[in-house]
């Protein structure tokens, strides 16, 4: 499987050769070139997924093959850095998302970004991102991941900021890059205790299971906590931190301020599942050695997933709706993973968090590119001022109803199949933990439908135009993910992905199945009578309940808690004295040094005035002064 470098080497020429001509060649010319790698950078991964899944051995269990690999740093004997290609389960299943939604965004944005100044250098970093996600699911090691890890950082902050005249987009590019980093500094620190202790930075040796490899960390300890949990919950927090986690949610919101495209790309499929993905990679080490750490995940999960439920139902930008409805999906991914265990059926949360990682991709990337189409035909993200637009496109109509019933677990769409699943294994880990989970799966149906019926239905908002559908280069990514949602949830998913790599066959639990669709009903039923027409009852509840309304619709004021904190302590009560130190203090010592030897200096230039009877004087001088103190002392 030599050919899977191409999977890297392409979107990494296409970025190269995108960004050197940038604006010397037509707009359309760049877009074709761009899109027609990542054609060819997708045919790669479904053939390599094709190959890698018709390989299992003779017991059905799929193997780690590491088709390149090449050492870049040795630190010691043992610890050195490989750059690489690793396929697995996992990583392949990640090459078809990525690859697969890359290119949807990449077709779509032909129609979408047309128009937009900076064409190029659009694809340029559209290519720069797949190249650097690519990069980060097939790494071999965890430093390998790290590297690509702050590539993905770098490629996200100059798409959120492509609109770099529009002040609103560099805030937001600045504090998703600020945030980020933050948390990717704890994931650095993380991996640099793991791998003093097991002396590897390879995901094969660390995820072997082989007890010798942490026999080092064993009785280490820090107040109290064992070093294993420091190093994994630092690591974790990396993770939180691409993923948008609570606390570290605030920048993905914002992030909406980037092109719409970019929300499907980065904020729907691939960036925020990074974390996910960086969980699962770890998961065995998660589950062995860090058990407590693995449950806190489940919790944090948990709160973040229902915390982001409660605010998307005030919200009314329709791409902020879908940014927290994207930090609660999240949620359900970390809860998936947060009540596994390893191997058989203690594995069903494993498998079901990766099936709902792949199908959330397909319907969230849907609603996100549904949602640029509606932008386009309105100019505004504002439900207000949409309503009745069903009318006027029926294809995004019917594929963003699509995605909104997979969203919301109906069946047979393919949200229904993988949240179930993440239900299952929750109830059997926590019955309170799992009721908790189906009440954020309700809301979940409720504010979907929600923005579903102030989209299409509702009281029709006279434009200054009629709007319009879009072309066909923006519907045809709609329509093969409306069908990709359709039918992917029929995948036998659990003979594919698994935490031990042997199949395992998916039991639909009735009981969870049942519960679990009737709360869904229940919930678009009451947005129908609530939105589907002008309605009083919204206006009643917004008042019965209108602190928490306002403290939703606010965020929680979580984003003016950071502000308070980084202004008013940290800029006014420790950066405001240390640059007055650093300015009266250190400059002016720097200063003083410097006007002492110019005061020096002007006092003795006369000693080099380059009159030769003055010098002879000088020596003459000081040679009788030499003499004395020979002859006095």
């Amino acid at each position: 499987m030599q050919y899977t470098s191409l999977i890297l080497i392409l979107p990494l020429l296409s970025f190269i050769i995108l960004g050197l001509v940038d604006s010397k060649w037509e707009p359309k010319v760049a877009g074709t070139i761009g899109t027609a790698v990542l054609g060819i950078v997708t045919l790669l991964s479904y053939y390599t997924a094709w190959m890698y899944f018709s390989s299992a051995d003779i017991s059905g269990v799929y193997q780690r093959i590491i088709p390149f690999q090449l050492e870049w740093l040795r630190f010691t004997e043992h610890l050195h850095i490989e750059l690489g290609i690793l396929l697995d389960p996992i990583s392949v299943l990640m090459l078809v998302v990525i690859s697969t939604v890359s290119m949807m965004v990449h077709i779509y944005s032909l129609g979408y970004m047309k128009s937009e100044k900076g064409f190029e250098r659009y694809y340029a970093f559209l290519s720069l991102f797949t190249f650097s996600m690519l990069g980060l699911v097939v790494a071999t090691n965890i430093f390998q991941m790290y590297i690509f890890w702050e590539l993905v950082g770098v490629s996200s902050y100059l798409l959120i900021g492509f609109y770099y005249t529009k002040p609103e987009a560099v805030a937001a590019s600045k504090k998703a890059f600020i945030v980020t980093r933050f948390a990717d500094l704890f994931f650095l620190i993380g991996i640099l205790f793991l791998s003093f202790y097991t002396k590897t930075f390879d995901f094969g040796i660390l995820t072997s299971g082989d007890a010798t490899v942490f026999a080092s960390a064993a009785g280490a300890s820090f107040m109290g906590i064992s070093l294993m949990n420091w190093a994994m919950a630092l690591i974790f927090i990396g993770g939180a931190g691409k993923s948008a986690m609570f606390p570290l949610h605030i920048w993905l919101p914002d992030a909406m301020e980037g092109p719409t495209p970019v929300s499907a790309l980065i904020h729907a499929a691939t960036m925020v599942v990074a974390g996910v993905y960086l969980v699962a990679r770890l998961f065995p080490v998660y589950d062995l050695y860090a058990p407590d750490v693995l449950h806190g995940i489940a919790y944090v999960g948990a709160f973040t997933s229902l915390f982001a439920a409660v605010i998307a139902c005030v919200q009314t930008d329709i791409k902020r709706v879908l940014a927290f409805s994207t930090i609660s999906q999240i949620g359900f991914m970390m809860v998936g993973l947060g009540v596994s265990g390893m191997g058989g059926h203690h594995g069903l949360g494993y498998m079901a968090s990766m099936f709902h990682l792949f199908t959330h991709a397909m319907f969230k990337a849907l609603l996100f590119l549904g949602a640029g189409s509606i932008i386009h035909a309105v100019h505004s993200n504002e439900m207000n001022n949409m309503g009745g637009l069903r009318k006027y496109m029926p294809v995004t109509h019917i594929t963003f109803l699509i995605a909104c019933l997979s969203i919301a677990g109906i069946p047979p769409f393919s949200g229904f199949f993988s949240k179930d699943e993440i239900l299952s294994a929750t109830f059997e880990f926590s019955p309170y933990l799992g009721a908790t989970m189906s009440l954020i799966a309700g809301l979940t149906a409720f504010y979907m439908f929600r923005l579903y019926y102030g989209i299409f239905w509702g009281k029709e908002n006279k434009q200054h135009h009629t709007p319009h559908e879009s072309p066909f280069s923006m519907l045809l990514p709609l329509v093969f993910l409306a069908v990709v949602t359709l039918f992917v949830g029929f995948i036998p998913f659990g003979e594919f992905v698994t935490n031990d790599g042997a199949p395992y066959e998916i039991h639909l639990n009735r009981t969870v199945a049942v519960i679990s669709v009737v709360i869904a009903v229940v919930s678009i039923l009451l947005a129908t009578v609530m939105y589907r027409k002008e309605s009083t009852i919204p206006a009643k509840l917004g008042t019965t309940f209108a602190g928490l309304h306002k403290a939703a619709s606010h965020r929680f004021y979580i984003d003016e808690v950071y502000m308070f904190i980084t202004k008013k302590i940290i800029f006014k009560n420790i950066s405001t004295p240390i640059a007055w130190f650093d300015r009266h203090v250190i400059d002016a010592t720097m200063n003083g040094f410097a006007e002492v030897t110019q005061w020096t200096s002007v006092r003795i230039k006369g000693f080099q005035s380059g009159r030769v009877q003055q010098y002879a004087y000088v020596i003459l001088l000081g040679a009788i002064m030499i003499a004395a103190l020979v002859i006095f002392v």
